[in-house]
């Protein structure tokens, strides 16, 4: 069934320009890289969003995950509502901030955490803990992976196994960069080098514990467990971030589906999305040695005004109190059914594709082989993938618009959510193939 015509977003698209760079406060909600008129959400309930001309479609973004229970949660607007009642921000400390570290504690490798209010912040204050505990000052990181808007993240990789990295973006000063180095995911002879050549320096190796912005790559058995044991041996710090995955691939993580299972932890941890619960917050944490060297108890200082707000820390402590083994279980069912359909609706279409996940969390590619790193990720089809983008939403299904992002499910999306993704992907399928190759 075809969405009536986007009049109202057209019209606040249009006023938005004017007043706000590209109309939309993120670029990717603008629809560049597909094409079309971004829709304006007037409200979200359950599976389902509302656009300001009246059209529902059945969310697989999840607000970019961290809506894991669905949108409006009675549970989490009770206790949110309560936690407004009592006024929205104090500038001292808070139960629910103590009650919210216990909870991510609980679930995870680190000893302590301490919250700030974007994923940014969290990697932009980790990066910054561990030059202070290490005295040193290069960071690697890994081409595709994504950390936040903080200047010396924002590197793009060199020639080169291991080459100091050029500013990515306008607007960042190589010297930004200059001490960050960029290689390709999943080469371990590019890490190798790396550390031969510049060990002694490196302060520490920050890495999506499973990318999933530049699509779902999850790494290989082992990698994340060969990037830790390669920091250890030199003395640079590992840093998993997980502001995407974190609560959300599994109740752990994806710390979870490997650290937990092979036996090694990060030192440093960066979380969000799913922790806040819809609101704005995030975290980072690790040892405990490590945590200490921050203020007030040590030098490396880090402040913030909003940190552990207690309207947002109550959404995220509701959220993860509700995310239950069963949730998890349910999640991981829905996602796999929306999986095989996709796959299998591509197939009879004869489109080039390939599915990837890591737990509850996962894309489709429009290409024919795996995808392993940013290189693979960039070579897909595009143009196949802005098409079945607007096929799908113009079927009531809202999917991510760019080809290098996740798809989310949450607990909410029950058999009418799941039938509407199912009935609309054939003939999406077949839209894609035709319009695939296409410039």
């Amino acid at each position: 069934m075809s969405r009536s015509e986007p009049i109202q977003s057209r019209a606040l698209f249009e006023r938005g320009r004017v007043v706000t760079p590209g109309g939309v406060n993120s670029p990717v909600r603008a629809f560049n890289a597909v094409g079309g008129t971004p829709r304006f959400i007037r409200s979200a309930q359950g599976a389902w969003l509302t656009d300001v001309d009246g059209n529902e479609y059945v969310d697989l973004i999840c607000s970019w995950g961290p809506m894991l229970l669905g949108h409006a949660h009675p549970e989490v607007q009770a206790a949110v509502q309560a936690a407004v009642a009592r006024g929205t921000s104090y500038g001292t400390p808070t139960e629910p901030e103590v009650e919210l570290a216990e909870e991510i504690v609980a679930r995870t490798p680190v000893d302590q955490v301490r919250f700030v209010s974007s994923g940014t912040e969290a990697t932009m204050s980790a990066i910054r803990l561990a030059r202070g505990a290490t005295g040193r000052d290069l960071v690697v990181k890994f081409a595709g992976c994504y950390h936040g808007h903080v200047d010396a993240l924002l590197a793009s990789a060199g020639s080169g196994l291991a080459t100091f990295a050029v500013p990515g973006t306008p607007g960042v000063p190589e010297s930004s960069t200059a001490l960050t180095i960029v290689l390709p995911y999943h080469d371990r002879q590019a890490v190798e080098a790396a550390f031969a050549e510049h060990g002694d320096r490196i302060a520490c190796l920050i890495t999506e514990a499973a990318p999933g912005n530049m699509g779902v790559v999850p790494p290989d058995p082992g990698f994340n467990a060969f990037l830790a044991e390669t920091c250890r041996a030199h003395g640079a710090l590992f840093v998993s971030d997980e502001v995407m995955t974190g609560f959300r691939v599994t109740r752990q993580g994806q710390w979870g589906l490997d650290g937990a299972v092979e036996g090694w932890r990060p030192d440093l941890m960066t979380f969000g999305k799913v922790m806040g619960g819809g609101l704005p917050a995030a975290a980072f944490g690790g040892r405990a040695d490590v945590m200490a060297r921050l203020s007030p108890e040590g030098p490396v200082y880090q402040a913030g005004t909003l940190s552990g707000n207690p309207v947002a820390t109550t959404a995220g402590l509701t959220t993860l109190r509700l995310a239950t083994e069963e949730v998890y279980a349910g999640l991981a069912a829905t996602a796999a059914t929306i999986q095989q359909a996709a796959a299998d609706a591509l197939d009879a279409a004869g489109c080039p594709h390939r599915v990837q996940a890591t737990g509850t969390m996962f894309s489709v590619f429009f290409t024919d082989s795996p995808v392993r790193d940013f290189a693979d990720a960039s070579a897909q089809d595009t143009a196949a993938y802005a098409a079945f983008f607007h096929a799908m939403l113009d079927r009531g299904v809202y999917l991510p618009p760019s080809a290098y992002e996740a798809w989310f499910v949450s607990a909410a999306h029950d058999d009418r959510a799941v039938q509407t993704i199912l009935d609309a992907l054939p003939e999406a399928a077949r839209v894609a193939a035709a319009a695939g190759g296409a410039a």
